[in-house]
């Protein structure tokens, strides 16, 4: 389980880095990293990024600098080489961070955050600054599905299965944090995603 954070009105969004540890859902397993974003980073590592990653036990440490959030990350990871382990093959080659995946290490890796924490480092859980990332960016889901499946084009049919895909993924990751995205997509767009959530 994350490290509770210190003060959840006072989370912070932008401008920061962080260190963030991205346990999976399926089995010991992890991955750790840094980012500015850490919700734009982990969109790229799965396409159902919040059902392969365990969201309720993930972690975020703020770090005051991108060279301190590096720093940290090497910290958590330097007692580790005896876990490393390649990416899961169903990470995408093109997302990178090939050498910062640990096996069998998750209770040591979340011990040495909560150490992180005892020294005055913010730690956040994963699940609510992802949650709170997407609902301050929500007002661009609009724009985003209707670049996607335009407002011309009616049938479900006429758009590209992949396409479709993609759009599902990120509607599926909204509801899955708590967000109902419906009051930020197009009508078509909505009616599709409802007679999919109903079926």
């Amino acid at each position: 389980m994350a490290p509770p954070s210190p003060d959840q009105d006072a989370l912070r969004l932008d401008g920061r880095c962080f260190t963030y540890v991205l346990p999976c859902a399926w089995e010991d397993f992890c991955k750790i990293g840094f980012s500015h974003d850490p919700l734009g980073r982990v969109r790229t590592l799965h396409p159902r990024w919040f059902e392969f990653f365990d969201l309720d036990a993930g972690v975020l440490v703020e770090a005051e600098s991108q060279r301190d959030a590096r720093d940290l990350e090497l910290a958590l990871r330097r007692p580790l080489k005896a876990h490393r382990a390649p990416a899961p093959l169903t990470i995408p080659t093109r997302a990178g961070g090939k050498t910062e995946w640990v096996r069998g290490a998750n209770t040591q890796v979340i011990a040495a955050v909560r150490q992180l924490g005892d020294a005055g480092y913010r730690t956040w859980p994963l699940r609510d600054w992802l949650a709170a990332a997407m609902q301050a960016r929500v007002d661009g889901l609009y724009a985003w599905a209707e670049a996607r499946w335009p407002g011309d084009i009616d049938a479900p049919v006429e758009i590209a299965p992949r396409v479709l895909h993609e759009l599902r993924d990120v509607l599926d990751a909204h509801v899955a944090l708590g967000i109902d995205p419906h009051d930020h997509l197009p009508a078509h767009v909505s009616a599709w995603y409802r007679r999919g959530a109903a079926a």
